[in-house]
């Protein structure tokens, strides 16, 4: 074979092996194929990612809502019995996203069954406004399911905790508010902020619920039949400081979540600095009698009805007084000169320093922020005199409280507190009074009420030994006395050993000419009409009523009383 044909059949074999037909239909199915398949894959990444992603987001969702209910926790506030207060829930709150309404019609119809109290004019204009909004917080559990089978996409549910006040007005004033952020803003619910949102068990209060429920009801009929200005009302024990019971009037409802601004509304137990008259003189006695200056059977003669200082006079208000009176008499009778010539005996720097003493003078601290700063002034002769009987000084009704407890509880010094504490057997006491004043101030306040001649008769409960003193004051306005008038009346029982001391004050009361007066001396006699304007005809009588009411259980549930 040449080497010509040999090398055309090598390269025809080479041809025959290596060469072929380009298939151009084959080539685009495949490439088709691989594209799908890539395209399919892409698909369902991106649907696992935008799974992973919205459960993240649901995961961060159920964190912050979590976060949210943490943060809005608060501990519950009961009472000296377990009485709820203030309870923390869970609540649910109804709102309407109206892009979502398909039939406003329907849905208002549907509304109105489950809402019929609802003022539904308001909320047409809310639907026409494209804008969420809500329909109703803290609605019912039967609310809530009936809503629910309205199977309506527009009703938007939110579960949230809320503070509920079961009490609602009885407590306004102690408990305080929250703001829509869960912080304290009064009472309470702002001094102790802190601790109730970091307490697991409930902050236990010293208070009586069925206590503060009847010294309310008997404000409030009163204010009613002597048309006060506001009121109020204090119950507490004179030997540890626990108040039981602190009413001030006008209240309002915690549940409403109200801004109060109106100064009708202010905390007349605490924060209300008044003059407040003679009930004053009881601690211008007790002062005569812890610096060994007077007993209660000095006498004072040839008192004038009358004096004179800085060009002003000083008069009795009862002509009737006699002119030779013993200290006791002079606090009885409730006379004016003569608390002038004990407090002249004192002296301005002892007196001062008594009052100081017993914490009537300076602001007092307590459990909330709501409290008063007795006004300052100057010492000198004339204030001296005025002070002696209660006028140009003034104090809270709390720490009226306070001063009466320390000189009736064998001269122990106390701390007003509404937080109930665990107290010990061996608990110190601090003694800052002689052991005299007590065993000498009781008695005499004992006679005021039950002796013919006081001034607080109508408060001579049987089987109570009620003691007391009466104040009746004018106010002020641009430093000028005004006709307007604060009636308080400061008791204490059993004045054998006295165990609590009940204020209570009527601001800008009125005379009621149909109010029938029942006499306490068994004679069954009675008086129509309010004779005067003093507290003696006023607070003296709301007081009796009170301790009629509280008495029996106080008796059954703290003391027995002789």
């Amino acid at each position: 074979m040449s080497s010509d044909n040999f090398e055309k059949i090598v390269l025809e074999n080479y041809e025959n092996e290596f060469s072929f037909k380009k298939n151009k239909s084959n080539l685009n199915i495949t490439f088709n194929r691989i594209a799908f398949i890539f395209f399919i894959f892409l698909l369902i990444c991106g649907i696992y990612s935008t799974r992973i992603l919205y459960l993240g987001s649901l995961h961060s969702k159920i964190e912050n809502s979590n976060a949210v209910i943490k943060s809005n926790y608060r501990a519950d506030i009961i009472d000296r019995s377990g009485n709820f207060l203030v309870k923390t829930v869970n609540t649910i709150d109804i709102g309407i996203n109206p892009n979502f309404v398909l039939d406003k019609k329907k849905l208002l119809i549907n509304l109105k069954l489950i809402f019929p109290n609802k003022d539904f004019s308001e909320i047409k204009k809310k639907l026409n406004k494209k804008r969420f909004f809500y329909l109703k917080k803290k609605i019912s559990q039967e609310e809530y399911e009936k809503l629910r089978l309205l199977g309506e996409k527009s009703i938007i549910t939110e579960e949230k905790l809320s503070r509920v006040y079961p009490q609602e007005n009885l407590f306004s004033h102690i408990i305080g508010q929250i703001d829509d952020d869960n912080n304290g803003i009064s009472g309470i619910e702002k001094f102790f902020d802190y601790e109730l949102k970091t307490r697991k068990e409930p902050l236990e209060l010293t208070v009586d619920t069925d206590i503060q429920f009847l010294v309310r009801e008997e404000l409030l009929k009163f204010q009613g039949i002597f048309k006060s200005k506001g009121s109020a009302g204090i119950l507490m024990n004179v030997d540890n400081g626990n108040i039981i019971s602190m009413v001030s009037l006008p209240d309002f409802n915690l549940n409403k979540r109200e801004e109060i601004k109106d100064v009708k509304f202010i905390n007349r137990a605490t924060k209300g600095v008044y003059e407040l008259g003679s009930v004053f003189k009881t601690f211008t006695i007790a002062a005569g009698i812890h610096e060994k200056e007077i007993e209660p059977t000095t006498e004072f003669k040839n008192l004038p009805k009358n004096l004179i200082c800085a060009g002003r006079p000083i008069r009795e208000y009862d002509n009737k007084i006699p002119p030779n009176l013993t200290v006791e008499e002079i606090l009885i009778r409730s006379g004016n000169i003569g608390s002038v010539r004990v407090a002249q005996k004192i002296g301005i720097e002892k007196f001062k320093s008594f009052l100081e003493k017993i914490g009537v003078l300076n602001k007092i601290e307590f459990d909330i922020e709501e409290v008063g700063q007795p006004i300052k002034f100057r010492w000198g002769k004339c204030k001296l005199a005025t002070s002696s009987f209660g006028h140009g000084i003034t104090t809270t009704p709390l720490q009226l409280a306070k001063g009466y407890a320390i000189i009736t509880n064998g001269g122990y010094d106390v701390i007003p507190t509404l937080i109930k504490k665990k107290y010990t057997k061996t608990k110190f006491k601090n003694k800052i009074l002689n052991d005299d004043v007590s065993e000498k101030i009781n008695p005499i306040l004992r006679k005021i009420v039950s002796n013919k001649e006081g001034t607080a008769g109508f408060a001579n409960i049987k089987g109570y030994q009620v003691g007391g003193k009466t104040g009746t004051a004018q106010k002020t306005l641009d430093g000028s006395y005004t006709k307007e008038k604060v009636n308080t009346f400061a008791a204490i029982f059993p004045t054998s050993k006295p165990k609590y001391v009940l204020i209570v004050l009527l601001d800008e009361p009125k005379p009621n000419k149909e109010y029938v007066y029942h006499y306490k001396d068994g004679s069954g006699w009675k008086y129509k009409g309010t004779a005067y304007n003093t507290a003696g005809w006023t607070s003296v009588e709301v007081a009796g009523k009170i301790i009629e009411k509280i008495g029996p259980i106080l008796a059954t549930k703290y003391i027995k009383i002789n």
